[in-house]
């Protein structure tokens, strides 16, 4: 990694405990990896970015206004950590994320949270396609199953991993927390 790596913490807020993601989901130590990442960039006063997903969906669980709009507990931004709110499934469409990275001469940025097959790899594919250097964290993000295609149910893992084939190689690097910590 180049100097000042961006962390990008993805849509870690109280939605994703709903109920109505259901009981399937992968990484439940997710957020305990996303915060001894956030605790290291602390450390090195690397740039933080807390995306907030806030919904314009009426049934949506990150509906502002609802508890489900607020960060988990473990990310939680501390004051002059830059927040970004976004309406879309990537963090760089309407917002002003591409503009403050380019800005603060930022050439690497490291992908955390959820969901991975929607936010994080919309936000990882357009961080790839617009020249950053991106990481994608595969233990600090996580996602929940669904159906595919073909009505065939598949397993929140499945789901990630596919999520994650999907971005290694052509749009990122896929890693561990370790790998990342061990490299830092």
């Amino acid at each position: 990694m180049n100097p000042n790596p961006a962390l990008l913490i993805i849509d870690v807020q109280k939605a994703i405990d709903d109920p109505s993601w259901g009981d399937d989901r992968n990484n439940p130590n997710a957020e305990s990896n996303i915060a001894k990442l956030l605790a290291l960039w602390r450390e090195r006063s690397w740039p933080i970015f807390h995306i907030r997903h806030v919904s314009r969906e009426s049934n949506s669980t990150y509906r502002p206004g609802q508890s489900g709009a607020e960060f988990k507990d473990e990310v939680l931004p501390r004051a002059g950590e830059r927040i970004i709110e976004k309406q879309t499934n990537s963090a760089f469409i309407g917002t002003s994320l591409e503009a403050e990275l380019r800005a603060r001469k930022i050439a690497d940025v490291v992908i955390t949270g959820v969901i991975t097959n929607n936010s994080v790899e919309a936000t990882a594919r357009m961080a790839g396609n617009l020249g950053f250097s991106t990481i994608v964290v595969a233990d600090a993000t996580a996602t929940f199953g669904r159906r595919d295609f073909t009505g065939r149910w598949r397993t929140a893992d499945e789901v990630h991993a596919m999520s994650l084939a999907n971005l290694d190689g052509e749009y990122a690097k896929v890693i561990t927390t370790d790998e990342l910590l061990a490299r830092a």
